[in-house]
């Protein structure tokens, strides 16, 4: 297998708006809106030489509905150390469900929180 499982994801918001300024609150981020007829999407940034998965913000509301029960997505906290980002979420409109906690050791740390549109989100680190 030459790429990881995961090549797109894509976060369902009912207020692109909102969910945007949400995002670039906690990870500190600029996202990129873009129009594509019905579908609104908010482009995480990327970089080819990093890895993990690509993905976007997209409002379509009679396809996308924010949800507590699907998947799990994990963002990777740049800063080294996920309270960091964590510590934006409340301010930013989200909730925190879980706080920092080792995985186990060697696979680092994870907490999960709540977004602005009600989506259950998780973050990594390893410090």
């Amino acid at each position: 297998m030459k790429n990881n499982m995961v090549g797109w994801f894509e976060m369902p918001v009912a207020n692109m708006e909102r969910a945007m300024k949400f995002y670039e609150t906690v990870f500190d981020v600029k996202i990129e809106r873009h129009q594509m007829g019905e579908l609104d999407m908010g482009w995480f940034p990327t970089t080819q030489e990093g890895s993990g998965a690509m993905g976007s913000l997209v409002c379509m509301p009679e396809f996308y509905k924010p949800s507590h029960d699907g998947a799990l997505v994990y963002f990777t906290a740049h800063s080294g150390d996920l309270n960091n980002e964590l510590g934006r979420v409340e301010a930013a409109g989200g909730k925190v469900m879980m706080p920092k906690k080792l995985i186990a050791e060697g696979y680092g740390y994870m907490a999960v929180f709540e977004d602005s549109e009600g989506n259950r989100v998780a973050m990594h680190s390893h410090g």
